[in-house]
């Protein structure tokens, strides 16, 4: 694994440009920033083309949309497509709302993508596979969560992270396991929403979307990881800014030092 791309991504500094649910938009902006990349958000169609032609990478967050920011979501993906800037997609809940899931759907058939990073539960539904997904969260089932990550890949053809307890990681053949985790990812909302725009500043620098994927979600999870083992007590609402603060402050001897994965 290319750990040294966290170096790579703050000499070169991308324009990271993210769609991002209201809910946790400063997180993700803050989170961006802190790791080394650049932040830019936008929710206005007429402005599409211009955004997508500055920035390095575009990363669309599904968790609250209405019918006219789809307008503007096929806009730009279309326009990222057109200029060859990679996608990430976050396709929040939609193992648990149809509507979403469908809405979901007839995006990915119009754009390619470089990576959909999910829990278990929206993995699964994008994948055509059972699943009792709850709400945002990753629900329950028993299937195998290697085989669905893969099977959504190899409909996608692109990078799937599968982000759970055990992040799995494939482009459909190849599977990475990261190891390193914490219980307060699932207690601060919007922790998914910061891992999904963190490998969307991967991405950017790294034309290698199975390699920039793995290395992002490494990043992420010894980061929470780091701040989880420092607290003495599970503190939900000092995550959250701890997080932003060693992302900033995780270096490529931190992540080498600490990260589990194979």
């Amino acid at each position: 694994m290319k750990i040294d791309l966290l170096s790579k991504l703050r000499k070169q500094n991308p324009i990271a440009f993210n769609i991002s649910n209201f809910v946790t938009v400063q997180d993700v902006a803050n989170g961006i920033n802190a790791i080394g990349a650049s932040p830019i958000m936008s929710e206005e169609k007429n402005e599409a083309e211009a955004m997508i032609k500055i920035s390095n990478s575009l990363t669309v967050n599904l968790g609250a949309f209405t019918e006219g920011q789809l307008d503007q979501i096929a806009a730009v993906t279309k326009y990222a497509n057109q200029y060859n800037k990679p996608i990430v997609i976050d396709p929040v809940a939609v193992g648990a709302v149809q509507y979403r899931l469908d809405r979901c759907n007839e995006l990915l058939d119009n754009i390619n993508v470089a990576v959909i990073r999910g829990n278990a539960g929206e993995i699964a539904a994008l994948a055509d596979v059972e699943w009792q997904a709850k709400g945002i969260d990753a629900g329950e089932g028993d299937a195998d969560l290697e085989a669905i990550a893969k099977a959504l890949a190899k409909k996608r053809d692109c990078v799937v992270v599968l982000s759970g307890k055990t992040d799995i990681i494939t482009n459909g053949d190849a599977v990475v396991r990261v190891y390193n985790n914490t219980d307060l990812f699932k207690l601060h909302v919007g922790s998914g929403d910061m891992l999904s725009s963190t490998i969307g500043t991967f991405v950017a620098i790294e034309d290698d979307y199975f390699e920039a994927a793995q290395v992002a979600a490494t990043v992420f999870a010894v980061a929470g990881e780091i701040v989880a083992n420092r607290m003495d007590q599970p503190l939900a609402g000092s995550f959250g800014p701890q997080l932003i603060d060693e992302l900033h402050l995780i270096s490529v001897a931190d992540v080498e030092k600490h990260a589990q994965f194979d």
